[in-house]
């Protein structure tokens, strides 16, 4: 007598590649695709990836926002000048400030070196940090113990105190000094965390049949570890990039940072100072921008934070 079979035993290539898709019968998604559904869906995401497109853009190609130049200035006939909020993309759009420069000039061209600043920084301290802490992580031992001893002594400087007696030193301060110095002061934050990463992920089933393989170091690293880690590394670095552009203007508010005839929106925001109560345009505008690229970088930094790890769904 032939055996039934119940439907739910019913085992066809058919069902098991069904069983093997998702839910919503698309193939299995990686963490990468994942991720990018979820901020698909996030308005954090795209609230500040639009900020972000239209101030890169500004940086990278401030022609196309204006073409007056941000050092042309005319004393006599522009002195202090009050915005003229009708003459929109026009050069008196945010009125003028002390030398008789266009404010709305001044901005659009400062976003190049503050982004750039802010830009360059992160691209350092990620790799600086990350290949200590991936190395302190997945060695362990006396080299764990170095590398981490030099990440709390660098911890007990603050950014802007080393950043401020570092610049010292340069009597000409430009993009890449002021980018020098802020590196060398930022990268500790991101070693700690990668380190931790390596740690947990050292010891995984992958990275042990990799290891009986025969992979050497550079190759479980490179191509079995640091996939799998890089997410909260560059959540930590997206958030931290708003900061450093942050810390640029205030050391050129300061005097440290960048100087004349360099354009930024630090070394505006200190020449306004002077005419904040006669005309707080000048100072007020640039530190707008400022803040809002800030505030866009943090609110990227979240989302990605929050399409990374599954527990913040």
């Amino acid at each position: 007598m032939p055996e039934k079979t119940l439907p739910h035993e019913t085992t066809t290539p058919e069902a098991v590649s069904t069983a093997l898709k998702s839910g919503d019968g698309s193939k299995p998604r990686s963490l990468g695709q994942d991720a990018w559904r979820e901020l698909r869906s996030s308005w954090l995401f795209w609230t500040s990836g639009v900020l972000l497109v239209l101030l890169v853009l500004m940086a990278v190609f401030p022609t196309l926002f204006t073409g007056v130049d941000p050092r042309e200035a005319d004393l006599r006939g522009h002195y202090l000048s009050p915005p003229n909020w009708s003459h929109v993309f026009e050069k008196d759009w945010f009125g003028y400030n002390g030398q008789g420069q266009s404010v709305y000039a001044r901005t659009v061209h400062g976003a190049r070196a503050s982004i750039t600043v802010g830009v360059c920084v992160t691209l350092a301290v990620t790799l600086f940090g990350g290949l200590l802490g991936m190395l302190a992580g997945y060695f362990g031992g006396w080299i764990d113990t170095l590398l981490s001893r030099l990440t709390d002594i660098f911890f007990g400087i603050p950014l802007l105190l080393g950043g401020l007696t570092l610049l010292q030193a340069f009597t000409h301060r430009t993009v890449w000094t002021v980018t020098l110095g802020l590196a060398t002061f930022g990268w500790m934050q991101i070693a700690r965390v990668m380190r931790g990463a390596v740690i947990t992920q050292k010891e995984a089933d992958f990275v042990t049949a990799a290891r009986a393989l025969g992979a050497g170091t550079g190759r479980i690293l490179f191509r079995h570890i640091l996939p799998n880690v890089i997410g909260p590394v560059i959540v930590v670095a997206t958030i931290a990039l708003g900061g450093y552009i942050s810390t640029e203007a205030t050391l050129s508010y300061l005097g440290i940072g960048l100087q004349d005839p360099v354009v930024s929106w630090g070394v505006d925001i200190a020449a306004g100072q002077s005419q904040l109560r006669d005309a707080p345009h000048v100072l007020l505008i640039p530190a707008g921008f400022l803040s809002l690229t800030v505030l866009a970088f943090i609110l990227l930094g979240d989302a990605v934070r929050d399409a990374l790890d599954p527990k913040l769904r």
